[in-house]
């Protein structure tokens, strides 16, 4: 079970969240390059980047709404999504980081 979010830790992910997802469609957009830089037709370039897109976008790296009730399972999703690292929970309350961290193993996020 989730443990209740503190104010803290409320307040440090809505403080780290957009630097998160900044970073993530950085990474993206340098993917979409590579996409684009192949040797492929351009219709089969466009259409590649086009699906890309389609599905990152609902990505928590890029899009995400931000309820208090759902912050430890946003850190699961980022954590899974390669959004974030274990080093990026630092500063999140011991309670919330065990509880993330130990889903994220048992469940092999």
């Amino acid at each position: 079970m989730m443990p209740d979010i503190s104010k803290a830790d409320w307040k440090l992910f809505r403080e780290r969240l957009p630097e998160w997802q900044e970073a993530y469609m950085e990474r993206l957009t340098r993917q979409y390059i590579d996409l684009l830089s192949s040797e492929e037709p351009a219709s089969k370039k466009f259409w590649a980047l086009e699906k890309r897109i389609r599905e990152d976008k609902r990505m928590p790296g890029v899009q995400l709404e931000l309820e208090k009730s759902q912050v430890g399972w946003d850190l699961i999703r980022l954590l899974g999504d390669g959004v974030i690292t274990q080093s990026d929970l630092a500063g999140f309350s011991e309670d919330l980081k065990d509880t993330v961290l130990h889903l994220v193993k048992t469940h092999h996020v």
